[in-house]
């Protein structure tokens, strides 16, 4: 039971960490931290080599802890694909947020539907996981047959309650998506 939790609190927390990477028309760090820099020779990522900021809501500034990294982080904002042009004033990186229109709105809820259905097959399969463990368990004599019925319902609880998780989180990430 206790992997299971930890199984469907994963795929929930995954969901989450997607879902921030989502732009909704505001600035928030998370749409960049990620993204990976070539820094000496090594990749990491964005966080690591330096500072981001939201200084307007519509803006992202990246202050770079090494100037000679700038290059670097606008190298690696373009081959993101993000959907976002840096600009390079010789100390920041700015970041503009473009207001999203109706079409790429659209394009993120179907965005927003498929991260909760990778979650909820996550969850699906950690289920199957458990039932077959429990299954084993009783082959073995480990449980009783009234045992593995009482556990399998309180499995399948544990599972609806992550689901209605998931679904909760995707319709408030789809009502940030479509909010103008």
């Amino acid at each position: 039971m206790d992997e299971l939790i930890k199984k469907c609190q994963d795929a929930i927390d995954h969901l989450h960490v997607e879902y921030v990477k989502i732009q909704t028309g505001r600035a928030t760090a998370g749409l960049v931290e990620d993204i990976s820099v070539d820094s000496y020779g090594a990749k990491m990522p964005l966080k690591g080599v330096a500072t981001i900021t939201i200084p307007e809501p519509k803006q992202i500034a990246i202050q770079p802890f090494n100037k000679d990294q700038l290059t670097n982080i606008e190298k690696a904002i373009m081959e993101a694909d993000i959907g976002l042009v840096p600009q390079n004033d010789g100390n920041f990186i700015r970041l503009n947020i473009p207001p999203l229109t109706e079409e790429r709105r659209k394009d993120l809820v179907k965005m927003v539907h498929q991260f909760a259905e990778d979650s909820r097959i996550s969850v699906r399969n950690a289920r199957h996981e458990a039932l077959n463990a429990l299954k084993q368990m009783e082959k073995d004599k480990e449980i009783s047959e009234d045992e593995l019925r009482g556990k399998e319902k309180e499995v399948q609880e544990k599972v609806d309650e992550f689901n209605k998780m998931i679904e909760e989180a995707s319709k408030k990430k789809e009502t940030d998506v479509m909010t103008i």
